[in-house]
């Protein structure tokens, strides 16, 4: 008996190896225990995209045009080039309002703050003799320092962005009647086009097209189409197509590769309880107010230098279509979610409808009503994949 307790004391005292398993022997030692770090299937992942509905959306919108406009001239290069340009436009500031409303809030300020910035860089540089490089940063200046009062207000008083916004909208609005009222006599200032291609700096960042000698090239080598006069069918490629590819992809960058992006999330899920963690809740919200009025205004620099001209009534419900697009592109109302690329896909199903529209036989007037069809989809169809996404089902 003596030698079989002492025989069990032994074994009992000999160390167990770090790497042993305490499982039985016929359990499965390559399946995780953690449910936290459980493996998701492809199907789910998917799910787990914001963007999912815009790409599946904007791969349905193609095939109707397709079928419907393929041998409209919609698909040649110049057809392609109208309505990635009003895409590009409305992707501007898609992304600014998805970022935005990925913390959980809106701007209502957006569609007339793109008119006042318009009305800024026009008034002092035909009336007061700026140059247009100053004007187009007391625009850029004006507009940012408008956007920091927005986020200022609603942070500091604690109103729904949804309100405070709402004022701005028609505080902006009516400046920028005045403004144009006041110094030209009418609601449009003309002339600014021709001031913008007099400077070197403003008319190269922002007036006409770029990659012109790539594409005389591809007309003279028989790639593209040429007019009768040897020119190339499409001069270039339009500067807001540049401009908003260089906005979706530093937004997309920082939003998924930077603290600052998590902090977008986190402070769009719960502000308190990013708040409570350490997170600069305020300096978040007030700079996205910031970003939001930078790319309004970048959007009116653009358009006032294709356009020619400043007027009043620019940016006209443009604050409803970039939510529309954010919300297409996945984002959602409550906040805490979203995609900078599906706010892209967003804008560019927007570009799509309203061009091709004019490219079928389908009445123009119909193309607000698609447009609110789209957007009823999309909170449906989005409601329904996170829905799916979070129970696992």
């Amino acid at each position: 008996m003596s030698t079989t307790t002492s025989d069990m004391a032994m074994t009992l005292a000999k160390p167990i190896p770090s790497n042993a398993s305490l499982k039985p022997p016929g359990a499965d030692h390559s399946a995780p225990s953690d449910e936290r770090v459980r493996r998701i299937s492809p199907w789910r992942a998917l799910l787990n995209r914001p963007e999912l509905g815009s790409i599946a959306a904007t791969i349905l919108v193609f095939i109707f045009f397709g079928v419907f406009a393929g041998n409209s001239g919609m698909f040649n290069l110049d057809g392609i080039m109208n309505w990635s340009q009003v895409a590009a436009y409305l992707g501007i500031i898609a992304v600014g309002a998805c970022l935005l409303m990925i913390a959980g809030e809106f701007d209502l300020s957006l569609g007339s703050m793109i008119g006042f910035a318009g009305m800024m860089m026009a008034v002092p540089s035909m009336f007061f003799g700026w140059p247009m490089w100053l004007a187009v940063l007391f625009a850029f200046g004006g507009c940012m320092a408008l956007g920091w009062l927005n986020g200022y207000l609603v942070m500091r008083t604690k109103l729904p962005s949804f309100i405070v916004t709402l004022a701005f909208m028609f505080i902006l609005r009516g400046l920028t009647i005045v403004l144009s009222t006041q110094f030209a006599g009418s609601t449009i200032v003309s002339g600014v086009g021709d001031k913008i291609a007099q400077d070197p700096i403003t008319h190269a960042l922002f007036q006409g097209t770029a990659l012109q000698g790539l594409f005389t090239w591809m007309a003279h080598a028989g790639i593209i189409d040429k007019l009768p006069s040897g020119e190339p069918v499409v001069a270039g490629l339009p500067k807001v197509l540049l401009w908003w590819a260089l906005v979706a992809c530093g937004a997309g960058f920082v939003l998924s590769k930077t603290r600052f992006g998590n902090w977008i999330f986190t402070v769009g899920g719960d502000a308190n309880a990013a708040k409570n963690v350490g997170v600069p809740v305020r300096r978040v919200k007030i700079s996205l107010f910031v970003l939001t009025a930078f790319c309004a205004c970048l959007f009116a620099v653009l358009q006032v230098s294709d356009v020619g001209s400043a007027a009043s009534d620019r940016g006209l419900q443009k604050e409803f279509e970039a939510i529309i697009a954010a919300v297409i592109g996945g984002a959602l109302l409550t906040g805490g979610y979203g995609s900078v690329l599906g706010a892209c896909f967003g804008a560019l199903i927007f570009g799509v409808v309203q061009i091709g529209i004019s490219y079928t036989n389908v009445n123009s007037d119909w193309y607000r009503v698609v447009l609110g069809a789209m957007l009823l989809l999309a909170v449906l169809f989005n409601h329904y994949i996170r829905s799916r996404a979070t129970t696992g089902k």
